[in-house]
């Protein structure tokens, strides 16, 4: 219950951070000077230290109680510590479907490890019948922009490999279990951002385009015109200030019609939270990838009355099951 509470206390205040901004810069702890204020997720000093004020505790792999699915954690990169943590439904027969998910947080707190995303990758993997990879990506500001998007490309040429001959770290129930022609990259918020333009680069790739059946972009962190200034300091922050909140990075719906048209997916599916702020820029990119000319199918799934990313909490939840049902359907009626 702690869990969830602390879940919603960060999904709230990401709306009002986005929308409203944030107390001005204070100092805080040991006589250290702020630099940044990212409450409620994060500060960083001015030494250089950053205090994570949530998304930090993380639970072991295991075999579910609730759900028989088990877990295991694969160090997939040595040198930059990139992990996965992979779910394997034991009741399912056959092979399976294969999802590449990345968590939500900003782009600055979670981790694949953590009991929200444990708990959620449990439940959807049982509910799909699917083999999911959830990805720790390393986080900004110690690893600013570009390098999640790095780490999305490293662990995606990671499930081809172990995929196909079982090569590489950890086990080899991709191997034994993975349909390959069944494989989707998803996630929720900046781990939505990340899925989208990992398939743009799938996309751009010869040895990744085809490779990637659907996309599933969960109340994903879209920004573009009419972005308040505090909106627009996050992003800067989160990237180091390489790219402006009109970079396709975080606004797609600057992309041509032709970028779109190179997407590596066949069919995406795009969910939106009635009482989420970005709503606007989550629907408009459903528009602008309509209207490309684009050869696959695009759906978006709307819950009214609901926060960012309200389906991480309370799994239970009519509407929670509702969507969830509806990512797991993307996945296995493909």
């Amino acid at each position: 219950m702690a869990a969830r509470a602390l879940l919603v206390s960060l999904l709230l205040a990401l709306c009002s951070a986005l929308g409203e901004g944030v107390s001005a810069l204070r100092g805080r702890g040991n006589g250290d000077a702020v630099k940044f204020d990212f409450t409620p997720f994060l500060i960083q000093y001015e030494s250089g230290r950053v205090q994570r004020l949530m998304g930090t505790s993380v639970v072991p792999p295991s075999v579910d109680a609730r759900t028989g699915v088990a877990s295991t954690d694969v160090v997939v990169d040595q040198g930059t510590g990139l992990a996965v943590r992979l779910y394997r439904p034991s009741s399912r027969r056959g092979r399976l479907p294969v999802l590449l998910y990345f968590h939500g947080g900003a782009f600055v707190v979670e981790s694949a490890f953590g009991p929200v995303y444990h708990n959620y990758l449990n439940a959807l993997a049982a509910r799909a019948g699917v083999i999911a990879v959830s990805v720790n990506y390393r986080l900004a500001p110690e690893h600013t922009l570009p390098a999640a998007y790095d780490d999305s490309w490293t662990a995606l040429q990671w499930v081809l490999s172990n995929a196909r001959n079982g090569s590489g770290y950890g086990p080899s129930w991709l191997h034994k279990h993975g349909d390959m022609s069944r494989l989707f990259v998803g996630g929720d918020s900046a781990g939505g951002n990340i899925a989208h333009n990992l398939a743009m680069r799938a996309g751009q790739q010869d040895d990744g385009r085809g490779r990637i059946k659907g996309v599933a972009l969960l109340d994903p962190y879209f920004l573009g015109g009419h972005a308040s200034p505090w909106a627009e300091r996050a992003w800067g922050f989160i990237c180091a200030g390489r790219y402006g909140t009109e970079h396709p990075y975080v606004d797609p719906m600057a992309l041509p019609a032709d970028a779109w048209r190179r997407l590596g997916a066949a069919r995406v599916l795009v969910t939106r939270s009635g009482q989420d702020r970005l709503g606007p820029w989550q629907g408009a990119y459903v528009d602008a990838l309509r209207g490309s000319g684009w050869g696959g199918q695009a759906r978006l799934y709307e819950t009214p009355g609901e926060a960012h990313c309200y389906f991480l909490n309370n799994l239970q939840s009519p509407k929670a099951a509702a969507h969830m049902a509806t990512v797991a359907e993307f996945v296995t009626h493909s």
